[in-house]
């Protein structure tokens, strides 16, 4: 069958897997579980992996591949990226392998070449840049304790901080402290921090309170109006210091938007994140990115193996990009 990639994007929610020949054709997909090493460990994580990438391979009359190209949660220090390869080549599914945090999947589904940056805003932060030479840029992204500060998760513990203090007196007043607690149906922040608090919420509910607080900013509520504008500077920040590291910052250079939160396309904060980068990076070229991460994996694969711009266009077009 000539030279063929498996394409793994694996987050902490899901994995989608794609079989893709060296001209760019898709023999097969398959969607499975979240893959979560540090809650699992690593040999549960790939035994989970397993079944999806079985099932792809099945579906395309294959037993293993020319190469494996792996963009992986938590794959966030080399450590764990020669950790995770180790056990992807145990597996044997393919020749050589390659795992990269998966930010690189985003950054190279919304290019046409390995060049640029992007910055992922889900449940939580992310940013990675490349250069076709092979250099990257990127950042540990594990939270305040990494420098982080936003995402999806964290926007919803500032607003409810916020929120909070508002409603007993330590803080200015916003019209957060009546629409986060009413989106669950709930009196006030002090029931809610309870509901929190006692489960009877669930905690991973708190992501819902993002679109509240976006939808309080657009109001014109000014403390919602604040997390909002913080939230593009961090990701203006993190995309000019990649810029940097690159040295990219004087070359038109697209800079990526995913993740659900930037996808979202929420006007005050795009605009913003757009308007920052005029001022910080002027030849900085914003762009939402809403393909699916796997193509970008696959994307890498092909690079890997040498595929020119027809078996990219081709592989592309399947996935209606």
């Amino acid at each position: 069958m000539g030279l063929t990639v498996l394409a793994i994007d694996a987050g902490n929610s899901k994995t989608d897997v794609a079989i893709v020949t060296a001209d760019g054709e898709v023999l097969a997909t398959a969607r499975g579980g979240g893959f979560r090493p540090p809650a699992v460990g690593v040999d549960t994580a790939m035994d989970d992996l397993a079944e999806t990438v079985t099932r792809a391979l099945t579906t395309a009359g294959l037993t293993s591949v020319t190469h494996v190209s792996a963009c992986l949660a938590n794959a966030d220090f080399p450590v764990e990226e020669e950790q995770l390869t180790t056990a992807l080549d145990a597996r044997g599914w393919g020749t050589t392998v390659t795992v990269r945090n998966d930010t690189f999947a985003i950054l190279r589904a919304g290019v046409t070449e390995p060049r640029g940056v992007a910055v992922v805003c889900g449940a939580g932060i992310n940013c990675v840049g490349m250069r076709p030479d092979g250099r990257t840029a990127r950042f540990p992204a594990l939270g305040r304790v990494s420098g982080d500060w936003g995402g999806g998760w964290g926007l919803s513990e500032e607003a409810l901080w916020h929120a909070s203090r508002a409603e007993d007196g330590r803080g200015a007043p916003t019209a957060l402290s009546r629409t986060l607690p009413a989106h669950f149906g709930l009196p006030s922040v002090h029931a809610l921090v309870e509901a929190l608090h006692l489960e009877h919420v669930p905690a991973l509910r708190r992501h819902e309170l993002t679109p509240v607080l976006f939808a309080t900013a657009s109001d014109g509520d000014p403390i919602a109006r604040t997390i909002v504008e913080r939230q593009a500077e961090e990701v203006v920040a993190m995309a000019v210091v990649a810029l940097t590291r690159l040295d990219l910052l004087s070359e038109e250079t697209p800079v990526l938007l995913g993740g659900g939160v930037l996808a979202a396309r929420h006007p005050q904060l795009n605009d913003h994140i757009a308007h920052l980068l005029t001022e910080r990076a002027p030849k900085a070229v914003p762009q939402v990115v809403t393909a699916s991460p796997v193509l970008g994996a696959a994307l890498l694969g092909l690079d890997r193996v040498g595929s020119g711009e027809g078996a990219q266009g081709r592989l592309r077009r399947y996935y209606g990009v």
